[in-house]
């Protein structure tokens, strides 16, 4: 009985294989579409499940003390609550840390640089940047390999999110595995969301509507660089995979990515450079270039009310996965 039991479990493992049980299913918000994913870097259950473990392992930092995770923290939407994120050696970074939530819709990566189209490109950044020193890799790649691999739990799951190859801990595998787990950061369960998609028209409040139809017309100019399912400006997915980056100088004479609009509770500090403490700050901000012959084009227009302002703001506040409602 033990040994007739034996190969039908080999047998069922055998046909899981067969069938690919490995295969990667994608659990999109309603309304989301398939996010692109590069053709050298498909997606596999074990190969995200690699990426998460990366992603929070201190062993990916020069101190052995820091990681992805300690600018991008789950808890503040993948962002770190400082105005200018530090690495791993404290020294200051000179921007803000973005969130990742929805990453994998974004045309471009990073703030300043348009170029920078996959998260595997831009990851290179952190890692191996030396002015100023993030993850501080460099010249350590190697070294790194080699204690990753030395790790049987690690080595093994290498092994399965890359299969078939003879020697699959590199850094390369790295890069590839956390960007895979990156693209599974996806939010889209706001009250927005319920009510754009999910067709629940009590999920918004009257002032929220108000805020929503302020933000969508010419009067706000917001859509007007907030657009997509992101509110950034971009839309990227299967048939789209080079959709143009939005960028605009909002005051500092330098031109950014303009930045996604969900979560705003929990992502302040605001603006590239963390400027901005509040969500009021920024508004009033905008006040301000609105009717600044100097700012960009697109930029400016009439102020708004005081109720006008109000009613932005709580439409704002809808876009997050867990609303503070005024």
């Amino acid at each position: 009985m033990r040994r007739a039991a034996a190969i039908l479990g080999l047998a069922a493992l055998a046909s899981f294989a067969c069938a690919g049980v490995d295969e990667f299913a994608w659990k999109l918000p309603v309304g989301f579409p398939e996010p692109a994913v590069p053709a050298d870097n498909p997606m596999s259950v074990a190969k995200v499940a690699l990426g998460e473990m990366l992603f929070g392992d201190p062993r990916l930092s020069i101190t052995g003390q820091y990681s992805c995770r300690s600018c991008h923290s789950p808890a503040r939407a993948f962002t770190d609550g400082l105005a200018r994120s530090r690495g791993a050696t404290g020294e200051a970074l000179p921007l803000n840390a973005p969130t990742l939530l929805n990453v994998a819709y974004n045309a471009s990566l990073g703030w300043q640089d348009p170029n920078l189209r996959s998260l595997e490109q831009q990851m290179r950044g952190p890692m191996f940047n030396e002015h100023p020193r993030e993850l501080g890799l460099a010249g350590r790649e190697h070294e790194l390999e080699r204690e990753l691999e030395a790790d049987a739990v690690l080595s093994r799951s290498f092994a399965a999110a890359f299969p078939g190859v003879a020697a699959p801990v590199t850094m390369d595998n790295v890069i590839r595995a956390i960007a895979a787990y990156e693209r599974t950061l996806l939010a889209g369960g706001s009250p927005f969301d319920h009510y754009v998609f999910g067709g629940d028209h009590a999920a918004l409040s009257e002032r929220q509507k108000a805020g929503m139809q302020l933000f969508f017309s010419e009067r706000s100019g917001c859509s007007g660089c907030h657009s997509g399912i992101n509110f950034n400006g971009d839309w990227v997915d299967r048939e789209h995979p080079r959709a143009t980056p939005a960028f605009v100088d909002t005051g500092t004479g330098v031109a950014v990515r303009v930045p996604t609009l969900r979560n705003l509770p929990v992502t302040a500090p605001f603006m590239h450079d963390g400027r901005f403490a509040s969500l009021d700050a920024v508004l009033d901000h905008y006040e301000r270039l609105a009717t600044d012959p100097n700012a960009d084009a697109r930029l400016r227009r009439a102020p708004l009310t005081t109720a006008e302002l109000q009613q932005l703001q709580a439409f704002l506040l809808s876009l997050a996965e867990n609303p503070q409602v005024p």
